[in-house]
Parts: C-alpha cells; structure tokens; sequence
C-alpha cells in the first residue's frame, strides 16, 4: 500500500483519487506519525490488478485440454 504525505496529498489530490477510484487500492496518508486511509466504498473489481503471467505453463497449453488424470486419480474411498 502506497503511503504519502498530507502536502502530496494536497498537491495532487484529484490524480490521487482518481488512482484509488480506478485501482481499487487504497492509499495511506502519514500524519505526525499517524495514518489514515483513503479506500473506495464501493465495489471494485480486483480482476483488474491481476499480471498477466504468460511464461506459467511451460509448452503449449492447448495440450492441457486433452490431458487425463484417470489412470492416477483413484476414487475408491475407505
């Protein structure tokens, strides 16, 4: 979580929450050591935030598709 101080908050106080409304994370203001938060009210969604990590699966991920775990999985519970 990003921490700033009242002065940046009060030079840039429209970028800084559009930054909040548009991410969803909130922001730390550091007052004379003590902090207040800045969060949205409303619901955002964090699938917005996620990184694209295309280097996961290693070869090509169509063959996942046909992969079969039968002959691993054994479903004969006690």
């Amino acid at each position: 979580m990003k921490t700033i101080t009242p002065t940046e908050l009060r030079g840039n106080i429209y970028n800084i929450l559009d930054e909040i409304l548009s991410t969803g994370i909130p922001i730390e203001v550091n007052k004379g050591g003590e902090k207040l938060r800045i969060i949205p009210v409303g619901r955002v969604d964090k699938l917005i935030n996620l990184v694209s990590r295309l280097e996961v699966v290693k070869g090509n991920p169509d063959d996942l598709v046909d992969l079969s775990w039968e002959k691993e999985l054994n479903l004969d519970l006690p």
